[in-house]
Protein backbone atom coordinates (compact mmCIF):
# COMPACT_ATOMS: atom_id res chain seq x y z
CA UNK A 1 0.00 0.00 0.00
CA UNK A 2 2.83 2.73 0.81
CA UNK A 3 4.17 1.65 -2.67
CA UNK A 4 0.57 2.35 -4.29
CA UNK A 5 0.36 5.94 -2.11
CA UNK A 6 3.90 6.78 -3.94
CA UNK A 7 3.61 5.33 -7.00
CA UNK A 8 2.62 8.54 -9.01
CA UNK A 9 5.72 10.42 -10.58
CA UNK A 10 7.69 9.26 -7.41
CA UNK A 11 5.86 11.06 -5.46
CA UNK A 12 5.93 11.33 -1.49
CA UNK A 13 2.71 11.62 -0.11
CA UNK A 14 1.29 14.29 2.11
CA UNK A 15 -1.13 14.10 4.46
CA UNK A 16 -3.68 17.01 6.19
CA UNK A 17 -5.39 16.24 9.91
CA UNK A 18 -8.29 18.89 10.21
CA UNK A 19 -9.74 19.33 13.60
CA UNK A 20 -13.07 21.54 12.78
CA UNK A 21 -16.11 22.00 14.62
CA UNK A 22 -18.45 19.23 12.56
CA UNK A 23 -16.48 16.82 10.79
CA UNK A 24 -12.64 15.49 11.70
CA UNK A 25 -11.09 14.49 8.89
CA UNK A 26 -8.08 12.74 7.57
CA UNK A 27 -6.98 13.20 3.57
CA UNK A 28 -3.65 12.13 2.45
CA UNK A 29 -2.58 13.71 -1.04
CA UNK A 30 -0.26 12.63 -3.56
CA UNK A 31 0.96 14.05 -6.91
CA UNK A 32 1.15 16.34 -8.82
CA UNK A 33 1.92 19.19 -6.54
CA UNK A 34 -0.13 21.94 -8.45
CA UNK A 35 -3.21 19.60 -8.32
CA UNK A 36 -2.69 16.79 -6.28
CA UNK A 37 -4.58 13.47 -6.47
CA UNK A 38 -6.70 12.66 -2.73
CA UNK A 39 -5.15 9.19 -1.86
CA UNK A 40 -7.15 8.73 0.84
CA UNK A 41 -10.34 10.58 2.67
CA UNK A 42 -12.09 9.76 5.87
CA UNK A 43 -14.21 11.87 8.21
CA UNK A 44 -15.52 11.05 11.46
CA UNK A 45 -19.04 14.31 12.57
CA UNK A 46 -17.53 14.38 16.15
CA UNK A 47 -19.44 17.89 16.55
CA UNK A 48 -16.92 19.54 18.30
CA UNK A 49 -18.56 22.32 17.93
CA UNK A 50 -21.93 21.78 19.22
CA UNK A 51 -20.91 21.09 22.84
CA UNK A 52 -19.06 24.73 22.66
CA UNK A 53 -22.23 26.65 20.95
CA UNK A 54 -24.26 25.28 24.05
CA UNK A 55 -22.40 25.66 27.17
CA UNK A 56 -18.90 26.62 26.11
CA UNK A 57 -16.93 23.65 26.27
CA UNK A 58 -16.17 21.12 24.35
CA UNK A 59 -18.49 17.96 25.10
CA UNK A 60 -16.38 14.78 27.01
CA UNK A 61 -18.58 12.53 24.34
CA UNK A 62 -17.07 14.41 21.47
CA UNK A 63 -13.56 14.67 22.77
CA UNK A 64 -13.48 11.17 23.18
CA UNK A 65 -14.57 10.49 19.72
CA UNK A 66 -12.34 12.98 18.18
CA UNK A 67 -9.64 11.40 20.16
CA UNK A 68 -10.40 7.85 19.33
CA UNK A 69 -10.55 8.98 15.49
CA UNK A 70 -7.43 10.72 15.60
CA UNK A 71 -5.81 7.85 17.05
CA UNK A 72 -6.71 6.13 14.18
CA UNK A 73 -5.58 8.50 11.77
CA UNK A 74 -2.50 8.55 13.39
CA UNK A 75 -2.11 3.93 13.02
CA UNK A 76 -3.09 4.51 9.32
CA UNK A 77 -0.34 7.20 8.09
CA UNK A 78 2.16 5.43 10.29
CA UNK A 79 1.11 2.06 7.83
CA UNK A 80 1.13 4.33 5.16
CA UNK A 81 4.70 5.55 5.66
CA UNK A 82 3.02 8.99 5.34
CA UNK A 83 5.65 11.42 7.11
CA UNK A 84 4.56 15.12 6.04
CA UNK A 85 1.52 15.08 8.19
CA UNK A 86 -0.03 18.99 8.59
CA UNK A 87 -2.55 19.21 11.59
CA UNK A 88 -4.91 22.52 12.13
CA UNK A 89 -7.72 22.44 14.60
CA UNK A 90 -10.43 25.68 14.16
CA UNK A 91 -13.34 27.36 15.63
CA UNK A 92 -14.30 24.17 17.91
CA UNK A 93 -11.25 24.25 19.55
CA UNK A 94 -10.57 27.96 19.30
CA UNK A 95 -13.35 28.48 21.31
CA UNK A 96 -13.82 26.10 23.95
CA UNK A 97 -12.61 26.82 27.48
CA UNK A 98 -10.97 23.52 27.68
CA UNK A 99 -10.06 23.73 24.11
CA UNK A 100 -6.46 23.73 25.13
CA UNK A 101 -6.85 20.46 27.64
CA UNK A 102 -8.45 18.95 24.07
CA UNK A 103 -4.87 20.12 21.63
CA UNK A 104 -2.66 18.71 24.65
CA UNK A 105 -4.76 14.90 24.80
CA UNK A 106 -3.83 15.36 20.77
CA UNK A 107 0.06 15.93 21.29
CA UNK A 108 -0.03 12.93 23.60
CA UNK A 109 -1.26 11.10 20.31
CA UNK A 110 1.93 11.78 18.83
CA UNK A 111 0.19 14.70 16.64
CA UNK A 112 1.21 18.25 16.60
CA UNK A 113 -2.20 20.53 15.76
CA UNK A 114 -2.19 24.07 15.16
CA UNK A 115 -4.57 26.48 16.25
CA UNK A 116 -6.03 28.84 13.80
CA UNK A 117 -6.93 31.99 14.37
CA UNK A 118 -9.76 32.72 12.69
CA UNK A 119 -8.04 35.44 10.55
CA UNK A 120 -5.49 32.76 10.00
CA UNK A 121 -8.41 30.54 8.95
CA UNK A 122 -10.04 33.03 6.58
CA UNK A 123 -7.05 33.28 4.95
CA UNK A 124 -5.98 29.76 4.50
CA UNK A 125 -9.50 29.09 2.95
CA UNK A 126 -8.86 32.02 0.29
CA UNK A 127 -5.46 30.35 -0.18
CA UNK A 128 -6.89 27.22 -1.19
CA UNK A 129 -9.45 29.02 -3.86
CA UNK A 130 -6.83 31.31 -5.19
CA UNK A 131 -5.24 27.42 -6.25
CA UNK A 132 -8.11 26.32 -7.92
CA UNK A 133 -8.93 29.39 -9.30
CA UNK A 134 -5.75 31.53 -9.77
CA UNK A 135 -7.56 34.66 -11.00
CA UNK A 136 -10.13 34.53 -8.52
CA UNK A 137 -11.56 38.32 -7.10
CA UNK A 138 -14.05 39.05 -5.37
CA UNK A 139 -15.62 37.62 -1.62
CA UNK A 140 -14.48 34.19 -0.26
CA UNK A 141 -16.92 32.52 2.24
CA UNK A 142 -16.04 29.37 4.09
CA UNK A 143 -18.89 28.04 6.37
CA UNK A 144 -17.91 25.64 9.03
CA UNK A 145 -19.22 24.14 12.02
CA UNK A 146 -18.14 26.36 14.69
CA UNK A 147 -17.84 29.88 12.08
CA UNK A 148 -18.59 31.76 8.97
CA UNK A 149 -15.31 33.06 7.14
CA UNK A 150 -15.29 35.95 5.22
CA UNK A 151 -12.02 37.34 3.23
CA UNK A 152 -11.83 39.67 -0.12
CA UNK A 153 -9.27 38.32 -2.84
CA UNK A 154 -7.68 39.93 -5.47
CA UNK A 155 -5.12 39.72 -7.45
CA UNK A 156 -3.39 36.46 -5.39
CA UNK A 157 -4.11 38.30 -2.63
CA UNK A 158 -6.43 37.93 0.63
CA UNK A 159 -7.22 40.86 2.76
CA UNK A 160 -9.66 42.12 5.30
CA UNK A 161 -10.57 38.39 6.79
CA UNK A 162 -12.75 37.97 9.27
CA UNK A 163 -14.64 35.06 11.63
CA UNK A 164 -17.96 35.33 12.79
CA UNK A 165 -19.77 32.46 15.15
CA UNK A 166 -22.20 31.48 12.49
CA UNK A 167 -21.16 27.63 11.33
CA UNK A 168 -24.37 25.30 10.88
CA UNK A 169 -24.09 23.88 14.65
CA UNK A 170 -24.81 27.34 15.95
CA UNK A 171 -27.51 27.89 13.26
CA UNK A 172 -30.76 26.55 14.87
CA UNK A 173 -30.39 28.85 17.71
CA UNK A 174 -30.27 31.77 15.65
CA UNK A 175 -32.99 31.12 13.42
CA UNK A 176 -35.35 30.36 16.68
CA UNK A 177 -37.49 33.35 16.05
CA UNK A 178 -37.55 33.49 12.14
CA UNK A 179 -35.75 34.35 8.62
CA UNK A 180 -36.28 38.08 8.71
CA UNK A 181 -34.61 38.48 12.47
CA UNK A 182 -31.19 35.78 11.53
CA UNK A 183 -31.18 37.97 8.50
CA UNK A 184 -30.80 41.09 11.11
CA UNK A 185 -28.44 39.06 13.26
CA UNK A 186 -26.46 38.27 10.59
CA UNK A 187 -25.78 41.87 9.33
CA UNK A 188 -25.49 42.97 13.03
CA UNK A 189 -22.71 40.28 13.27
CA UNK A 190 -20.75 41.80 9.73
CA UNK A 191 -20.82 45.36 11.43
CA UNK A 192 -19.64 44.47 14.66
CA UNK A 193 -16.87 42.79 12.44
CA UNK A 194 -16.79 45.87 10.36
CA UNK A 195 -17.37 44.10 7.04
CA UNK A 196 -18.63 45.35 3.62
CA UNK A 197 -18.62 43.78 0.44
CA UNK A 198 -19.10 46.31 -2.73
CA UNK A 199 -21.57 45.10 -4.60
CA UNK A 200 -21.42 43.06 -7.93
CA UNK A 201 -19.01 40.66 -7.06
CA UNK A 202 -17.91 37.34 -7.47
CA UNK A 203 -19.04 35.14 -3.93
CA UNK A 204 -16.78 31.86 -3.75
CA UNK A 205 -18.46 29.60 -1.14
CA UNK A 206 -16.26 26.71 0.85
CA UNK A 207 -17.74 24.33 2.74
CA UNK A 208 -19.30 20.52 2.86
CA UNK A 209 -22.89 22.28 3.69
CA UNK A 210 -22.43 24.89 0.95
CA UNK A 211 -21.59 21.99 -1.47
CA UNK A 212 -24.48 20.46 -0.55
CA UNK A 213 -26.44 23.18 -1.09
CA UNK A 214 -24.73 23.44 -4.77
CA UNK A 215 -25.97 19.56 -5.72
CA UNK A 216 -29.71 20.40 -4.34
CA UNK A 217 -29.09 23.76 -7.11
CA UNK A 218 -27.34 21.39 -9.96
CA UNK A 219 -30.87 18.42 -9.48
CA UNK A 220 -33.53 21.51 -9.67
CA UNK A 221 -31.41 22.83 -12.49
CA UNK A 222 -30.98 19.77 -14.31
CA UNK A 223 -26.80 20.84 -14.59
CA UNK A 224 -25.58 17.95 -16.59
CA UNK A 225 -22.17 17.91 -14.21
CA UNK A 226 -22.70 16.52 -11.05
CA UNK A 227 -19.39 17.99 -8.95
CA UNK A 228 -20.10 21.47 -6.75
CA UNK A 229 -16.55 22.41 -7.70
CA UNK A 230 -16.80 24.81 -9.92
CA UNK A 231 -19.99 25.13 -10.26
CA UNK A 232 -21.75 28.65 -11.09
CA UNK A 233 -25.07 29.86 -9.66
CA UNK A 234 -27.32 32.90 -10.79
CA UNK A 235 -27.48 34.72 -7.23
CA UNK A 236 -31.08 35.75 -7.64
CA UNK A 237 -31.89 31.86 -8.71
CA UNK A 238 -30.05 30.45 -5.16
CA UNK A 239 -31.69 32.76 -3.40
CA UNK A 240 -35.11 31.79 -4.62
CA UNK A 241 -34.03 28.19 -3.74
CA UNK A 242 -32.26 29.26 -0.61
CA UNK A 243 -35.56 31.03 0.64
CA UNK A 244 -37.71 27.69 -0.14
CA UNK A 245 -34.90 25.70 1.57
CA UNK A 246 -34.67 27.57 4.93
CA UNK A 247 -38.56 27.08 5.20
CA UNK A 248 -38.51 23.45 5.28
CA UNK A 249 -38.22 20.84 8.13
CA UNK A 250 -35.04 19.55 8.57
CA UNK A 251 -36.69 16.20 8.18
CA UNK A 252 -38.71 16.39 5.10
CA UNK A 253 -35.68 17.15 3.04
CA UNK A 254 -35.27 14.87 -0.19
CA UNK A 255 -32.01 12.30 -0.22
CA UNK A 256 -29.29 14.07 -2.29
CA UNK A 257 -26.59 11.90 -4.10
CA UNK A 258 -23.51 12.75 -2.43
CA UNK A 259 -24.89 14.52 0.77
CA UNK A 260 -24.59 12.48 3.87
CA UNK A 261 -27.48 12.43 6.63
CA UNK A 262 -25.70 15.17 8.80
CA UNK A 263 -25.35 17.35 5.76
CA UNK A 264 -29.01 17.29 4.75
CA UNK A 265 -29.96 17.69 7.89
CA UNK A 266 -28.47 21.27 8.08
CA UNK A 267 -29.40 21.97 4.76
CA UNK A 268 -32.29 24.39 5.49
CA UNK A 269 -30.09 25.89 8.52
CA UNK A 270 -27.63 26.34 5.37
CA UNK A 271 -29.69 27.68 2.84
CA UNK A 272 -30.86 30.32 5.61
CA UNK A 273 -27.45 32.19 5.62
CA UNK A 274 -27.04 31.57 1.89
CA UNK A 275 -30.24 33.72 1.73
CA UNK A 276 -28.85 36.29 3.83
CA UNK A 277 -25.22 36.63 2.36
CA UNK A 278 -27.00 36.75 -1.10
CA UNK A 279 -29.02 39.88 0.57
CA UNK A 280 -26.46 41.55 2.50
CA UNK A 281 -23.46 41.45 -0.26
CA UNK A 282 -25.48 41.21 -3.37
CA UNK A 283 -22.89 39.19 -5.42
CA UNK A 284 -22.92 38.80 -9.03
CA UNK A 285 -22.67 35.49 -9.10
CA UNK A 286 -22.01 32.18 -6.89
CA UNK A 287 -18.90 30.18 -6.91
CA UNK A 288 -18.77 27.14 -5.19
CA UNK A 289 -15.19 25.32 -4.50
CA UNK A 290 -14.04 22.41 -3.23
CA UNK A 291 -10.74 23.64 -2.47
CA UNK A 292 -11.05 25.38 0.95
CA UNK A 293 -8.70 24.91 4.34
CA UNK A 294 -7.14 21.75 3.98
CA UNK A 295 -6.03 22.53 -0.11
CA UNK A 296 -4.91 26.26 1.14
CA UNK A 297 -2.49 24.71 3.69
CA UNK A 298 -1.23 22.75 0.92
CA UNK A 299 -1.14 25.72 -1.73
CA UNK A 300 0.44 27.48 0.78
CA UNK A 301 3.43 25.50 1.23
CA UNK A 302 4.06 25.05 -3.21
CA UNK A 303 7.08 26.81 -4.14
CA UNK A 304 6.03 29.42 -6.74
CA UNK A 305 7.02 28.23 -9.52
CA UNK A 306 4.39 25.16 -8.30
CA UNK A 307 1.67 27.67 -8.07
CA UNK A 308 2.57 29.44 -11.71
CA UNK A 309 1.70 26.01 -13.62
CA UNK A 310 -2.23 25.40 -14.77
CA UNK A 311 -4.01 23.07 -12.60
CA UNK A 312 -5.70 21.53 -15.29
CA UNK A 313 -2.53 20.98 -17.54
CA UNK A 314 -0.91 19.30 -14.34
CA UNK A 315 -4.11 17.33 -13.24
CA UNK A 316 -3.67 15.89 -16.58
CA UNK A 317 -0.15 15.15 -17.00
CA UNK A 318 -0.32 12.33 -14.05
CA UNK A 319 -3.86 10.87 -14.98
CA UNK A 320 -2.09 10.34 -18.55
CA UNK A 321 0.63 9.15 -16.60
CA UNK A 322 -1.29 6.54 -14.98
CA UNK A 323 -2.38 5.44 -18.50
CA UNK A 324 0.85 5.21 -19.72
CA UNK A 325 1.10 8.15 -21.36
CA UNK A 326 4.28 9.94 -20.71
CA UNK A 327 3.80 14.02 -21.06
CA UNK A 328 7.22 13.87 -23.61
CA UNK A 329 4.53 11.26 -25.76
CA UNK A 330 1.55 14.29 -25.72
CA UNK A 331 3.94 17.09 -26.08
CA UNK A 332 4.96 15.18 -29.62
CA UNK A 333 1.57 14.53 -30.44
CA UNK A 334 0.23 18.29 -29.50
CA UNK A 335 2.81 19.91 -31.47
CA UNK A 336 2.16 17.63 -34.48
CA UNK A 337 -1.45 18.32 -34.69
CA UNK A 338 -1.09 22.31 -34.07
CA UNK A 339 -0.68 23.24 -37.26
CA UNK A 340 -3.72 22.34 -38.49
CA UNK A 341 -6.09 22.60 -35.23
CA UNK A 342 -4.83 25.72 -33.36
CA UNK A 343 -6.42 26.50 -30.04
CA UNK A 344 -6.31 30.75 -30.38
CA UNK A 345 -6.22 31.40 -26.43
CA UNK A 346 -6.88 28.00 -25.70
CA UNK A 347 -3.68 26.19 -26.17
CA UNK A 348 -3.55 24.78 -22.14
CA UNK A 349 -7.57 23.41 -22.89
CA UNK A 350 -5.79 21.60 -26.57
CA UNK A 351 -2.89 20.24 -24.29
CA UNK A 352 -5.06 18.81 -21.78
CA UNK A 353 -7.41 17.50 -24.29
CA UNK A 354 -4.44 15.93 -26.09
CA UNK A 355 -3.20 13.69 -23.24
CA UNK A 356 -6.95 12.53 -21.95
CA UNK A 357 -7.48 11.65 -25.67
CA UNK A 358 -4.28 9.56 -25.55
CA UNK A 359 -5.32 8.05 -22.20
CA UNK A 360 -9.02 7.24 -23.38
CA UNK A 361 -7.02 5.50 -26.13
CA UNK A 362 -5.68 2.95 -23.42
CA UNK A 363 -9.04 1.91 -22.10
CA UNK A 364 -10.48 -1.61 -23.60
CA UNK A 365 -12.66 -0.31 -26.68
CA UNK A 366 -16.53 -1.15 -25.42
CA UNK A 367 -16.00 1.35 -22.69
CA UNK A 368 -14.14 4.06 -24.54
CA UNK A 369 -17.24 6.15 -25.69
CA UNK A 370 -18.99 5.76 -22.13
CA UNK A 371 -15.96 6.64 -20.38
CA UNK A 372 -14.93 9.94 -22.41
CA UNK A 373 -18.02 11.88 -21.16
CA UNK A 374 -17.56 10.97 -17.57
CA UNK A 375 -13.84 11.38 -17.70
CA UNK A 376 -14.89 14.97 -19.33
CA UNK A 377 -17.91 16.21 -16.93
CA UNK A 378 -17.55 13.90 -13.72
CA UNK A 379 -14.10 13.61 -13.24
CA UNK A 380 -12.77 16.70 -11.06
CA UNK A 381 -10.84 18.88 -12.73
CA UNK A 382 -9.66 21.56 -11.05
CA UNK A 383 -8.96 24.90 -13.34
CA UNK A 384 -11.66 23.76 -15.70
CA UNK A 385 -14.82 25.18 -16.12
CA UNK A 386 -18.10 23.84 -17.34
CA UNK A 387 -17.09 24.75 -21.00
CA UNK A 388 -13.59 23.23 -20.74
CA UNK A 389 -15.36 20.04 -19.35
CA UNK A 390 -17.35 19.86 -21.99
CA UNK A 391 -14.62 20.42 -24.85
CA UNK A 392 -12.38 17.93 -22.91
CA UNK A 393 -15.00 15.14 -23.63
CA UNK A 394 -15.96 16.74 -26.78
CA UNK A 395 -12.76 15.87 -28.09
CA UNK A 396 -12.51 12.17 -26.54
CA UNK A 397 -15.38 11.37 -27.85
CA UNK A 398 -14.37 12.12 -31.54
CA UNK A 399 -10.64 10.57 -30.56
CA UNK A 400 -12.54 7.47 -30.20
CA UNK A 401 -14.35 7.98 -33.40
CA UNK A 402 -17.92 8.79 -32.09
CA UNK A 403 -19.54 11.10 -34.85
CA UNK A 404 -22.10 12.30 -32.77
CA UNK A 405 -21.75 13.97 -29.06
CA UNK A 406 -24.34 13.62 -26.28
CA UNK A 407 -27.08 16.09 -26.00
CA UNK A 408 -26.11 17.76 -22.62
CA UNK A 409 -22.65 19.15 -23.73
CA UNK A 410 -24.67 21.72 -25.62
CA UNK A 411 -25.69 22.95 -22.30
CA UNK A 412 -22.37 23.89 -21.38
CA UNK A 413 -20.48 25.19 -24.64
CA UNK A 414 -21.33 26.61 -27.76
CA UNK A 415 -21.50 24.14 -31.00
CA UNK A 416 -18.44 26.43 -32.13
CA UNK A 417 -16.53 24.90 -29.51
CA UNK A 418 -17.49 21.71 -29.82
CA UNK A 419 -16.58 21.63 -33.37
CA UNK A 420 -13.28 23.01 -32.63
CA UNK A 421 -12.44 20.17 -29.53
CA UNK A 422 -13.72 17.61 -31.88
CA UNK A 423 -11.29 18.77 -34.42
CA UNK A 424 -8.89 18.12 -31.39
CA UNK A 425 -10.02 14.74 -31.27
CA UNK A 426 -9.99 13.85 -34.97
CA UNK A 427 -6.61 14.98 -34.93
CA UNK A 428 -5.20 13.42 -32.22
CA UNK A 429 -6.86 9.85 -33.74
CA UNK A 430 -5.15 10.36 -37.00
CA UNK A 431 -1.65 11.15 -35.52
CA UNK A 432 -1.74 8.15 -32.84
CA UNK A 433 -3.19 5.68 -35.39
CA UNK A 434 -0.58 6.84 -37.99
CA UNK A 435 2.57 7.35 -36.01
CA UNK A 436 1.53 4.96 -33.28
CA UNK A 437 3.10 7.15 -31.09
CA UNK A 438 6.82 6.63 -32.34
CA UNK A 439 9.38 9.49 -32.62
CA UNK A 440 10.84 8.19 -35.31
CA UNK A 441 7.19 8.59 -37.15
CA UNK A 442 6.22 11.28 -35.98
CA UNK A 443 9.50 13.54 -37.02
CA UNK A 444 9.30 11.62 -40.35
CA UNK A 445 5.54 13.09 -41.13
CA UNK A 446 3.61 16.34 -40.83
CA UNK A 447 0.28 17.45 -40.96
CA UNK A 448 -0.71 21.18 -42.46
CA UNK A 449 -2.84 22.97 -44.28
CA UNK A 450 -2.17 24.06 -47.90
CA UNK A 451 -4.64 26.01 -49.59
CA UNK A 452 -8.52 24.19 -49.30
CA UNK A 453 -6.52 20.80 -48.87
CA UNK A 454 -5.57 19.27 -45.68
CA UNK A 455 -1.85 17.41 -45.72
CA UNK A 456 -0.25 14.57 -44.52
CA UNK A 457 3.16 14.70 -45.50
CA UNK A 458 5.58 11.82 -45.40
CA UNK A 459 8.89 10.70 -45.26
CA UNK A 460 9.38 8.00 -47.74
CA UNK A 461 10.39 5.24 -45.30
CA UNK A 462 7.05 5.98 -43.15
CA UNK A 463 4.62 5.76 -46.16
CA UNK A 464 4.12 2.49 -45.23
CA UNK A 465 2.22 2.95 -42.07
CA UNK A 466 -0.68 4.35 -44.40
CA UNK A 467 -3.56 2.53 -44.81
CA UNK A 468 -7.21 2.49 -45.22
CA UNK A 469 -7.87 3.50 -41.86
CA UNK A 470 -5.13 6.42 -41.77
CA UNK A 471 -6.70 7.32 -45.05
CA UNK A 472 -10.29 7.21 -43.23
CA UNK A 473 -9.28 9.29 -39.93
CA UNK A 474 -7.87 11.75 -42.71
CA UNK A 475 -10.79 12.31 -44.79
CA UNK A 476 -12.96 12.54 -41.27
CA UNK A 477 -10.68 15.35 -39.96
CA UNK A 478 -10.43 16.93 -43.59
CA UNK A 479 -14.39 16.96 -43.76
CA UNK A 480 -14.37 17.81 -40.38
CA UNK A 481 -12.70 21.24 -41.05
CA UNK A 482 -13.80 21.67 -44.62
CA UNK A 483 -10.57 20.58 -46.57
CA UNK A 484 -9.77 18.61 -49.12
CA UNK A 485 -7.78 15.20 -48.26
CA UNK A 486 -4.06 14.55 -49.62
CA UNK A 487 -1.14 12.49 -49.24
CA UNK A 488 2.28 13.62 -49.91
CA UNK A 489 4.82 11.22 -49.82
CA UNK A 490 8.45 12.60 -50.09
CA UNK A 491 11.39 10.90 -51.13
CA UNK A 492 13.62 11.76 -49.30
CA UNK A 493 13.49 12.20 -45.22
CA UNK A 494 13.36 16.37 -44.32
CA UNK A 495 17.12 17.43 -42.92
Amino acid sequence: MVQALSRVAGARPRAIVDIGSNTVRLVIYGQPLRAPQVLHNEKVAARLGKGVAESGNLSPKAMALALASLARFRAILDLKGVQEVDVVATAASRDARNGQTFLNAIRDLGLEPRLLSGEEEAITSAHGVLGAFPDARGVVGDLGGGSLELIDVADGRCTHGISMPLGTLRLPALRAQGQREFTQKVTKALNRADWTATPGQTLYLVGGSLRAFARHMIIKTAWPIDDPHGYVADPALALKLAKAMARRKSETVAPIPGVSAGRLASLPDTAALLAALITRLKPDRLVFSAWGLREGRLWASMPEEVQAEDPLVAGARVFALDHGITALACTMVSQWTAAVVPAEGRERLRMAATMLCLASATVEPNLRGDLSHEWGLRKRWIGATARDRAMLAAAMIANVGKPVLPADLSMLASPAMLREAQAWGLATRLCRRFTVGARAALDGSSLTRHGDALVLRVDEPHAVLINDSVGRDLKALAQHLGLKPEIREERSPRS
